[in-house]
């Protein structure tokens, strides 16, 4: 019988092999980063070895202080308990990071846009830009009575999340606009009416499901 080392369903010699090129490469490069020739001495993108890290490490790229290997120890834990890709974990540790749990920002709109941001990275598997660059932040408007609501802002990459994460972000943002206690936003009954006056004409009149 062969060994099975030799063998190709070595599966897990295959990815310890790799994980140790992949180390040497980062070693290689970052020799050529410190020679100062490069506006940064050093690699900037971290090697991330699960979906947890990849998804941390993705929105390090706007919070650099956001602490990757404690964030992906917590959603580890929480994948123990709800399951993998479950949405749960998206809604809790986005919470936990918006209470400011695991590092300080500076001001409780940006924890929670911090929050937002690897939760949604996280539902998009940490390998598109829509938690980046498609979903490009909240900010506060006023209801009619004074209350702060939350205004979320999106922009052409959100489309490489694909509808259900999309939907499910905007969910993720409800959720921690009411746990925070902020405003639901309140529009007026001519509002109202000509959003679904616009939805109905363009579906009926010009294309069908595509507004």
């Amino acid at each position: 019988m062969k060994n099975k080392k030799n063998c190709f369903w070595d599966v897990e010699g295959y990815f310890t092999n790799l994980e140790d090129c992949v180390k040497k490469e980062y070693a290689f490069a970052n020799i050529a980063r410190a020679k100062g020739l490069d506006p940064v001495d050093k690699v900037e993108i971290p090697l991330a070895m699960t979906m947890a890290e990849k998804s941390v490490g993705l929105i390090t790229t706007i919070y650099p202080d956001l602490p990757i290997q404690k964030i992906t120890n917590r959603m580890l834990e929480l994948e123990k308990k709800y399951g993998q890709l479950d949405t749960s974990v998206s809604f809790v540790i986005a919470k936990e990071i918006a209470e400011e749990k695991f590092c300080k920002f500076k001001d409780q709109l940006e924890a929670i846009d911090a929050g937002i941001r690897v939760g949604f990275a996280y539902i998009t598997l940490g390998v598109v830009a829509s938690p980046i660059e498609g979903y490009t932040g909240i900010s506060l408007g006023k209801t009619r009575d004074g209350k702060d609501y939350f205004i979320a802002n999106f922009s052409g990459p959100i489309r490489s999340a694909g509808t259900t994460a999309t939907c499910v972000v905007l969910m993720l943002i409800d959720y921690l606009r009411e746990h925070f206690g902020y405003a639901k936003y309140d529009p007026d009954e001519k509002e109202v009416k000509r959003y679904i006056t616009e939805n109905t004409d363009y579906h009926e009149r010009v294309t069908n499901l595509q507004y």
